[in-house]
Parts: structure tokens; C-alpha cells; sequence
């Protein structure tokens, strides 16, 4: 894993000399950048929807399911736009998989973001760890998702496996993504099985394994901690996607999911009007409330994120295209589209994360480049 530190001085400001490499707004501190070169750096809006094969996001009166408007969300002008002010390579020329901004800096520190490349790993499940992700309330909790079909939860204050999802009623195939809800109640995993499966953790099985994770101390016992088998999972359903699900995540309390199949469906479990906390394992049924359409990102392993505030959501595509929806409308089929381009950057976006204060967008790219986008205000 390799830390970056960005700089916000502003264009045209000499950059004091560092070992440590900074993706900085300076547009001089990269030459490939600067002069009339970065004027091909631009903010596309578009207004035109992908031609896509019918999959089960668009296939009219599928059964189980309950379709919400037309079932598109049609791109217009954008109110966001950003321009591409530097980019670096990493040292180790692989692929860059994965980038997350620190959202839990002060005011004044140093904007702080991180990319993992191929040749980084964790140890820890029986196979490869597909993602990580931190409880939004208790920093302590960390989930993994792993190419073993299973996730688990971690206590990384005391060392100790609180809780293994997985099993009988698990994923049959690698696990590649998986996301807390905003109150940290709730987990949505996916699959290359096809599938996305609701876990709870606030049951009262699984709160007192968390307490009792912060109890244990190794050094005053010598039982091992007893962790939590979960083999059924409080909601599953293989309606939303016919391929690998490379990424899913909570948009309220609704779900944002995508697959190889150029488009991000929005849709939540049950009918319309069901309360999610009251699914239960037994429904059958989704409801497709949207879909995001893009074109050119029919490989899987292409994750997009959304900014802190839930008011945009980024996605890149294998040519090298960054799309970037406004979320902040009431009508989610009128959500609108931003295309950033540059005419350096043409590998795979495998990647977005936002700073917290949404001022700053990175990329990374399998050819090991890290592109840093500003929003222009």
C-alpha cells in the first residue's frame, strides 16, 4: 500500500523541493501537464444514454421484480465539473487497483489518500482480499471480502475474528465487494456469483460478539476467542445482474450495484414501500429504481465511489473516462452526467475516491498512474 500526500497551493506556485512525491495542483510540478497540453484536460457533459443488450436491469416485467419510472436515468448538463491539474506513476509499474482518500483528518492536516497495486497484499483469509472497509461509527471493526466466498469482521484493537459470513447459505463463488450502511447496521456484499446478500450486525448475537471481542484478552486466558459462524445471510437476491457484481454500495437506504454490463443500478430489497429492516430472508422480490448507463466498461474488477456527502458518484471506464453523476435531484431519472477526459490518460480507471470535502477527485489506472481531477466552484 503506498500513501500520498496531496498539496493544495494553488497553480503557477513553485512546489518546495521533497523526497516525498506530492500529487500537487501545481500544474507546472508535472510537465506532461502543463502549458496548452492540459487544455485537452476537459469536462465533457452528455446527454445521451449507452445502447446496451437487454440484461435484467432493463428487461421489462421480470418476474420478482418492480420497476420504478422508465428505469433509466438519462444524463443532462451536470452542475459539477472538474479540471485534471497533475498526475505521477507509480514506481512499481503495475497496476493500480484500489485508492482511498483519509476522511477522518482535521481541519489543516494534510489531505492524505492511499492506492494498493498488485504487488501488495494482506494476509488473513484463506485466499486473495478482494476489499476493506472500516465501520463508519467504530473504527475498529474491519471488514474483508475475500476470493474464499466468505467476509469477516475484525476487531483490529484486540486482534480477534469477531464473525465469518459465509457458508451454507453464502457466496458460492469469490466475494469482490461489500459496504457498511450509514449507521453501520447493515452489511451488502457481491459476488462473481452473481449475487448480493444483506448481512445484519446489529442482531443480538452479533452485538454481543462485537462486546465480547473488546472483552477478550489473550494474555489473561488461554481459550482462543470463539468468533461468529454466520451461514445465512437476512436477504439474497440474483435478479439485479446476469454477471460478476464488482461493487456495491448503501445510497441511504437504497443500493448502488454494478456488473460488466455498463450501467449502475440503483434498486433496494422487497417492494417500494418495504421498511429494509423489516425484509426478511424469504423475499423474493427487488425493486429497480434507476440505472446509471455509461459506455466502454465491460470488464470486471471497475469500482465506482461516491463523495462523503452522497451528492456525487464517480465512476472510470477502460479507456480511460471518468463519468461523474450529481445524486442531488429529486427525481433520481434526472440525475446528470459529467465526462472527464484527457487525452494522457487512455488505460483502465480501476478506481475513484473523492476528498472529504469533494474538492478533489483521484483515479488510478492499471498502468500505474495516478490522475488528480479539481472541482471547479
Amino acid at each position: 500500500m503506498s500513501e500520498r500526500e496531496v498539496s493544495t497551493a494553488p497553480a503557477g506556485t513553485d512546489m518546495p523541493a521533497a523526497k516525498k512525491q506530492k500529487l500537487s495542483s501545481d500544474e507546472n510540478s508535472n510537465p506532461d501537464l502543463s502549458g496548452d497540453e492540459n487544455d485537452d484536460a476537459v469536462s465533457i457533459e452528455s446527454g445521451t444514454n449507452t445502447e446496451r443488450p437487454d440484461t435484467p436491469t432493463n428487461t421489462p416485467n421480470a418476474p420478482g421484480r418492480k420497476s420504478w419510472g422508465k428505469g433509466k436515468w438519462k444524463s443532462k448538463k451536470c452542475k459539477y465539473s472538474f479540471k485534471c491539474v497533475n498526475s505521477l506513476k507509480e514506481d512499481h509499474n503495475q497496476p493500480l487497483f484500489g485508492v482511498q482518500f483519509n476522511w477522518h483528518s482535521k481541519e489543516g492536516d494534510p489531505l492524505v489518500f492511499a492506492t494498493v497495486g498488485s504487488n501488495r497484499h494482506y494476509v488473513g483469509h484463506g485466499n486473495a482480499i478482494n476489499e476493506l472497509k472500516f465501520h463508519p461509527r467504530d473504527p475498529n471493526l474491519l471488514l474483508s471480502v475475500s476470493k474464499d466466498h466468505a467476509l469477516r469482521l475484525w476487531n483490529i484493537q484486540t486482534d480477534t475474528l469477531v464473525a465469518i459470513f459465509g457458508g451454507v447459505e453464502g457466496h458460492r463463488d469469490e466475494v469482490l465487494s461489500a459496504d457498511y450502511d450509514l449507521l453501520g447496521e447493515k452489511i451488502m456484499s457481491c459476488g462473481m456469483d452473481h449475487s448480493l446478500k444483506l448481512w445484519r450486525i446489529n442482531s443480538k448475537r452479533m452485538m454481543n460478539a462485537i462486546k465480547e471481542s473488546y472483552d477478550y484478552n489473550p494474555n489473561k486466558t488461554n481459550r482462543p476467542f470463539i468468533s461468529q459462524k454466520i451461514h445465512f445471510p437476512d436477504f439474497s437476491t440474483r435478479d439485479i445482474h446476469r454477471n460478476y457484481v464488482d461493487c456495491v454500495r448503501w445510497l441511504g437506504d437504497l443500493i448502488l450495484s454494478k456488473s460488466c454490463e455498463n450501467a449502475i443500478v440503483c434498486w433496494k430489497p422487497g417492494k417500494m414501500e418495504d421498511d429494509i429492516d423489516k425484509i426478511k430472508p424469504s423475499e423474493s422480490n427487488v425493486t429497480i429504481l434507476g440505472r446509471f448507463d455509461y459506455s466502454q466498461c465491460d470488464i470486471w474488477y471497475m469500482r465506482f465511489s461516491m463523495d462523503f456527502w452522497q451528492k456525487m458518484l464517480a465512476l472510470g471506464n477502460q479507456v480511460g473516462k471518468l463519468y461523474v453523476w450529481d445524486l442531488e435531484v429529486e427525481d433520481p431519472h434526472k440525475a446528470k452526467c459529467t465526462t472527464l477526459t484527457h487525452h494522457k490518460c487512455g488505460a483502465a480507471i480501476r478506481q475513484t475516491s473523492f476528498s472529504r470535502d469533494s474538492s478533489i477527485l483521484i483515479a488510478v489506472c492499471d498502468d500505474a498512474s495516478i490522475w488528480r481531477w479539481d472541482r471547479l466552484r
